[in-house]
């Protein structure tokens, strides 16, 4: 059986609206429309290394460790995003999640949508495409699992028992790591703040396991459609494949792939609660036409209860709630196609 989502059989209308449109293209040889220019953008995009910092430094001497800390800080400022290595999540343990992945993706898809009677993940876990797509690029060529820290321990199906275990490792190091760097980016704005451990608790952390498949139209549909990330951190690990891209000085660039490396990008909420000193970015990623890509992400969230509050005055933006924030990008999405984000709630 297939195990593959039913993309085109889900969304004929919009392949169908798209092959009309593509139609009227030829006939009017318009190549300046900006649907023309968007499709050569994102097949010319430069590939480049993000900044790559090893945490080992942090156990180094003050000088080294304040430096790191710095280039942590620098890299948040400036980019949104950096890697690093020596994170102290092991080469194997990275393959070997990718290995009980593979496993849980080739599962057929009537078993993955059904996937709190089969694969014993909560109903709700398992997401592909974009219900709310109106169009094929808001279509995102894709599927995940998302999966509480809370729920891990109790993922398991037959043929999957090293499923959960695995996760469970990687989610027990990721997340000491995005406590120690969120910690660290709050001590370079001058506080000592526990904020982060009293409200980002494996009751409010999720993993998402990514899987983005072959996509017979490639120049036209987007793995994920362009957004930023609603937390404060995303700890992220992605194959070779590559196809993550993120803007950078007002141009998309492609990242290029690094093995030992985890990727960190700074989330709206840390934008928010920063006063805009750390940069929650674009990012995107772009569907291959023959070779099938795996991500991993760990999130660090709080509470929906939880109150993201500048910790700088003046502040840019007003106080508000996770849930409240969460709530208006679901809203935004569903009447718009797309998230708005942080604008919404400028002062």
């Amino acid at each position: 059986m297939d195990s593959d989502p039913p993309f085109h059989k889900a969304y004929k209308t919009l392949f169908d609206k798209t092959a009309d449109k593509a139609t009227a293209t030829i006939i009017n040889s318009n190549t300046n429309n900006k649907d023309h220019e968007e499709m050569l953008q994102l097949v010319i995009v430069e590939e480049c290394d993000l900044p790559l910092i090893d945490l080992r430094r942090l156990e180094l001497g003050e000088r080294e460790r304040e430096e790191c800390k710095s280039e942590i800080a620098r890299a948040s400022q400036d980019w949104g995003f950096f890697q690093v290595v020596n994170h102290g999540v092991s080469g194997g343990l990275l393959q070997k999640m990718k290995i009980e992945q593979e496993k849980v993706f080739k599962q057929s898809f009537d078993k993955k949508s059904q996937e709190d009677k089969h694969l014993n993940f909560s109903a709700g876990s398992y997401r592909w495409g974009t219900p709310s797509a109106t169009c094929l690029r808001q279509l995102a060529w894709s599927e995940a699992f998302h999966i509480p820290l809370k729920e891990i321990s109790t993922s398991s199906a037959a043929g999957l028992d090293n499923l959960s275990s695995t996760m469970e490792q990687f989610a027990t190091t990721v997340s000491s790591l995005a406590l120690n760097l969120a910690e660290i980016l709050a001590e370079k704005l001058g506080h000592k703040s526990t904020f982060f451990q009293a409200n980002c608790l494996p009751s409010t952390c999720y993993l998402r396991l990514n899987r983005y498949p072959p996509c017979p139209i490639p120049s036209e549909v987007f793995g994920l459609m362009p957004h930023t990330d609603s937390d404060f951190l995303t700890i992220l690990h992605q194959d070779q494949v590559g196809g993550l891209q993120l803007v950078k000085d007002g141009r998309w660039i492609a990242v290029k792939p690094n093995p030992a490396a985890l990727i960190i990008n700074i989330g709206d909420l840390f934008q928010a609660w920063s006063n805009n000193v750390y940069k929650s970015v674009q990012h995107r990623v772009v569907t291959n036409l023959a070779v099938e890509r795996f991500s991993t992400a760990y999130f660090l969230c709080p509470s929906y209860e939880t109150v993201i509050q500048s910790c700088r005055e003046p502040s840019v933006y007003r106080k508000f709630s996770f849930g409240e924030y969460r709530r208006q990008v679901q809203e935004d999405v569903k009447m718009l196609g797309s998230k708005i984000g942080l604008p919404r709630f400028v002062v």
